[in-house]
């Protein structure tokens, strides 16, 4: 990659305003800060120039600029994502979608809407509830995260256990490829013949390209909707309610699980009153359908839960009630800020059948730590999201609450499952690659990634593993942060 000198960045500063406009870039080093991590604060590093283009044509000016010129980049959303996706790499030129948030086309008729990768997630719903539709990936970030960084990472959310997450959702795809190419991948039905590009695009984290429209697929708002919550004494009691759910062929819209610690962490902070503190787990399901349908389920699921040592059950069908008894769920990443001055989340995967065994190791390890681990997932995927506390003012305690999170996403590999259910890998995981797949599997991943980014300039360094251990790459990239403070 070219290495550029601080007189070279200036013009080149001033070429992307001649391309994109003074407005659209931003290159004052206090102005910088504002993009030099994403949800993974742990890890920072400042852009070298961000440029933030309001079409597909002037993305790809922008990404044949840095083709040209050498230049690495980096795609951004909203900034939400908690892997290191969008963290800048060195001497990088950040490419912002921010301000692509026009919703282009709503084709009610056929049931799918034309975004711009800026457009939060929830504007989407938005857009068409009143014509009695919904977009039903929902991450917990849906009010500020946007379609573009759910496209990049593959987002789940709590409904991703019926309906899917994001790639189930996504029709076809505007993207500008690595070399500044514009290609229209996918269409606007759900099978499209070929190779399916659009699949291999979500989740690829921005290392193939960026997709600068995006057609989602909406769904009509069911019939009925019913929440029930369910209180246990034990978690292992609350996971044996999941199985018996599942192993009954009853599949819910969503499936939630949260522990002791969790639901007196958001009870203190969102003072739901649904859930009770001296649980030691809660079970949120959330039903939908035909109304004789959900009936039907509500009833089944009640008795498998009383089957399994529930204390209490509540359900709800009204919007606000329903709203309410969601709310600490949704709720709790942040309520954990309010127990510690940092966390460390993780988000591995895990067969539903080990939800006990994984968990009681996972406490396990924070015993023998010495860090609190929180629990909160989806559990009817077994997609676990712990949340390490720590205080990262201490010397050292970013990379030993790493080493944390790395036992337990070699706890989901050696239980059957991965190391990633929809956060991505980013810089985060990347070491840990090696734990799920073999040299083979890793180079062939490569190929594809080469056919599609050749020179290695699109999101450079992410998902796949560089000879540093994942201590080191933070310590790299708290030493990178500084190299480079005066570039303007």
């Amino acid at each position: 990659m070219t290495t550029v000198t601080t007189q070279n960045w200036n013009a080149i500063a001033r070429e992307f305003e001649s391309l994109l406009g003074k407005n659209s870039v931003v290159r004052r080093k206090e102005e910088l800060l504002v993009y030099e991590c994403d949800g993974l604060t742990s890890y920072r590093q400042r852009p070298a120039l961000v440029v933030l283009p309001r079409t597909t044509e002037q993305v790809s000016q922008a990404v044949k600029t840095c083709d040209r010129l050498g230049l690495p980049w980096v795609a951004r959303g909203a900034g939400t994502g908690l892997s290191g996706g969008a963290l800048p790499s060195p001497d990088c030129v950040l490419v912002v979608t921010a301000l692509m948030k026009k919703i282009l086309n709503v084709d009610l008729e056929n049931q799918r809407v034309v975004v711009q990768p800026g457009v939060i997630n929830n504007w989407v719903t938005q857009a068409v509830s009143g014509a009695g539709f919904y977009y039903a990936p929902d991450p917990s970030s849906q009010i500020i995260c946007s379609i573009g960084g759910n496209v990049a990472e593959n987002s789940g959310g709590v409904h991703c256990l019926k309906y899917g997450v994001t790639t189930n959702h996504v029709f076809g795809l505007k993207i500008v490829l690595p070399d500044g190419t514009i290609a229209d991948i996918g269409g606007e039905i759900p099978e499209m013949p070929g190779y399916d590009l659009t699949g291999i695009f979500v989740g690829s984290e921005g290392t193939l390209g960026i997709a600068t429209e995006i057609t989602l697929k909406i769904l009509k708002i069911p019939e009925r909707i019913c929440v029930l919550l369910a209180d246990f004494t034990s978690i292992e009691a609350a996971g044996a309610a999941v199985a018996d759910i599942t192993r009954a062929g009853i599949i819910p819209a969503g499936m939630e699980m949260m522990d002791n610690f969790s639901i007196n962490a958001v009870e203190d902070v969102v003072a739901t009153g649904c859930y009770p503190r001296d649980a030691e787990a809660i079970l949120l399901v959330e039903l939908d359908g035909m109304d004789v349908e959900v009936e039907v389920n509500k009833k089944r699921v009640a008795e498998l839960c009383q089957k399994n040592g529930a204390r209490t059950i509540t359900s709800a069908s009204d919007p606000q009630t329903r709203l309410k008894l969601w709310k600490g769920r949704k709720a709790a990443f942040a309520a954990a800020g309010n127990l510690s001055p940092d966390y460390y989340v993780q988000d591995g995967v895990i067969p539903r059948g080990k939800l006990a065994e994984v968990l009681a190791e996972i406490e396990a390890l924070s015993q023998r730590s010495g860090y609190r681990i929180a629990n909160v997932f989806h559990a009817g995927d077994g997609n676990l999201h712990p949340l390490i506390l720590y205080d990262n003012s201490v010397e050292g305690s970013l990379e030993k609450v790493e080493e944390v999170g790395g036992e337990i996403l070699k706890l989901c590999v050696n239980a059957g499952g991965t190391i990633s259910g929809e956060h991505g890998i980013g810089e985060d995981k990347k070491c840990y690659m090696p734990q799920l797949f073999n040299d083979v599997d890793l180079e062939t991943m490569q190929w594809l990634r080469q056919v599609f980014n050749p020179k290695g300039l699109a999101n450079p360094g992410k998902i796949f593993p560089t000879p540093r251990t994942c201590g080191e790459a933070a310590m790299a990239q708290k030493s990178d942060r500084f190299a480079n403070v005066e570039r303007f």
